[in-house]
């Protein structure tokens, strides 16, 4: 019987010491944390004006408030530039009763040193002349897109004709370690789901 009784004495014991070293973990973890947001608070207060007397929900609300106003003010910049997708790919339109030979041509690709030179001889050899153009280069991709109008007024050639030369030529560019004059059916199918010509 005596046994019996030092034995759960010894194991209350253990017990109490398991749970003192539980709770001590605890309490050193959630010191941590409060001293983790306590430093970020500090941070915040350095960074919004007039906030070092603020509580700690005025000076979120204040943040909140920021961080509203810088998103409007990045989307105001960011208003009109086009991010360029990710698939290469090349557009070609040709304005409807347009008796000019006025032309819109865009391209997608990877950017690289010899892009705009590829693409002003491509139009030179096509006879096109570039009336405006827009580029953006962002994360290793490009999008080009061109107002174009053919060189000769009294050019004889047709605009279905002359769009699909300026689609081949275009896709030549964008994808120029595939676009060879002995394409393989393998490297054709890859290079059908890496690039698409889009007509409208």
């Amino acid at each position: 019987m005596l046994v019996s009784s030092c034995s759960s004495s010894s194991s209350a014991i253990g017990k109490s010491v398991a749970e003192a070293r539980a709770l001590k973990v605890h309490c050193e973890a959630e010191k941590r944390r409060r001293e983790r947001i306590n430093r970020h608070l500090s941070t915040l207060r350095r960074m919004i004006p007039d906030a070092n007397k603020m509580d700690k929900a005025s000076l979120l609300g204040r943040v909140l408030d920021q961080v509203k106003n810088l998103k409007r003010r990045a989307e105001e910049l960011g208003k009109g530039i086009k991010i360029p997708p990710e698939v290469n790919e090349v557009i070609v339109e040709c304005p409807a009763g347009d008796e000019h030979q006025y032309l819109t041509a865009s391209i997608s690709c990877d950017d690289r040193p010899d892009l705009l030179a590829d693409l002003i001889k491509a139009f030179h050899d096509l006879r096109l002349r570039t009336i405006q153009a827009n580029l953006v280069s962002i994360g290793g991709r490009a999008q080009h897109a061109f107002i174009l109008c053919t060189n000769e007024s009294n050019r004889t050639e047709c605009l279905s004709s002359l769009k699909e030369s300026i689609e081949e030529a275009l896709a030549r560019i964008a994808t120029p370690d595939m676009m060879c004059n002995n394409i393989s059916s393998k490297r054709q199918r890859i290079l059908e789901s890496n690039y698409s010509i889009i007509s409208l």
